[in-house]
């Protein structure tokens, strides 16, 4: 058996299906009848760590629950529909993911969406900190570089801020970067695991492939090539789908399996790393992504940037104006809120 801390991550949404100690995560999904939150809710549902599920939408959410509620799983399932329900849902709960917002359409980026998602993430998070201030918060909705600034600076606000509990879910970088490495080198996705730090947008997704085990060599061209396809992984899905949308279902997966991991190390195991977009000291920019050992209160220890190539430092040193840019414009946008 492998050690926890030597586990390849893509085993996490397989290990949901094994028991732990205490199955009773209280899980609510934010936004979930959209393109991720219906397939985020069936993986939720499929896992015995969940007792509890309950979803969160504006519309169409108790059909979504009531579909979602005859999977034979003990999780029970309960559908709450616009804000005045939304207190209700939020009772209670341990961990709360929040996939809201529009999605990118061909020739977006992810910065297009902030003006819709800002305000959707400054509402749900908001409600968050009044009716579950303990509950780990777990923020997939677009863009991640400043909806977490925003959720920081909304859980401040109400006084229930703690840095150990707010993330950003970069996790799809992550895989995207387990399996494109994989298919390059003829390698089983789920026994790679490529570090992926920064932020999550464009060049700020910074793949640490001179870290990945097992250890790859690549020419410097190839590693430029596919340091470029896992930075604009998004943009692929979003041109693939030709205006139907972007990523929903690879996301929903990699939002399952950090939710999966969290519960895991709420429950008390030990060992469990994932990378997330958090409050930080590991680079020149107040959030920063970085491998963190999670553990029973959020996150145990960041475990940093760790020995890296030249060519990974000039991709730091490159994507922190940017980052620096979307955390500002996160911070002001709560800050001029009415």
């Amino acid at each position: 058996m492998l050690s926890a801390l030597a586990r390849p991550a893509g085993a996490a949404l397989r290990r949901s299906f094994s028991t732990s100690a205490q199955n009773n995560a209280k899980v609510a999904v934010l936004g979930a009848s959209g393109g991720t939150g219906q397939p985020l809710a069936l993986l939720l549902k499929n896992s015995p760590l969940v007792s509890r599920l309950t979803l969160y939408d504006i519309a169409h959410t108790p059909g979504v629950a009531a579909d979602v509620s005859h999977i034979e799983t003990r999780a029970t399932v309960k559908g709450y529909l616009g804000p005045e329900q939304l207190p209700d849902c939020l009772k209670g709960c341990d961990v709360v993911v929040i996939p809201a917002g529009v999605p990118r359409k061909p020739g977006m980026t992810r910065d297009d969406l902030f003006n819709t998602n800002a305000s959707i993430v400054a509402t749900l998070t908001a409600a968050c900190a009044q009716h579950c201030p303990e509950a780990m918060i777990c923020v997939i909705s677009n863009p991640v570089n400043s909806t977490i600034p925003i959720a920081t600076e909304v859980f401040k606000k109400h006084g229930a801020y703690n840095p150990n509990k707010i993330f950003g879910v970069t996790t799809l970088d992550i895989v995207r970067a387990n399996t494109f490495i994989a298919e390059l080198k003829g390698l089983d996705p789920a026994r790679v695991n490529v570090p992926v730090i920064g932020g999550h947008a464009g060049k700020t997704i910074i793949p640490l492939i001179s870290q990945c085990t097992p250890k790859v060599d690549l020419p410097q061209d190839q590693l430029t090539a596919i340091t470029g396809r896992i930075q604009e992984a998004g943009t692929e899905v979003v041109k693939a789908k030709a205006g139907a949308g972007s990523a929903t279902l690879s996301m929903a997966y990699t939002g399952a399996r950090f939710v999966f991991s969290l519960v895991d190390a709420m429950n008390g195991k030990e060992g469990v790393v994932e990378c997330s977009f958090v409050k930080s000291q590991e680079a020149d920019c107040a959030y920063f992504s970085t491998p963190l050992l999670l553990g029973k209160k959020g996150i145990e220890k960041n475990l940093g940037i760790g020995k890296i190539s030249p060519f990974e430092e000039k991709m730091i040193a490159e994507a922190i104006p940017e980052l620096k840019a979307s955390i500002k414009k996160g911070e002001e946008f709560v800050k001029n809120m009415k």
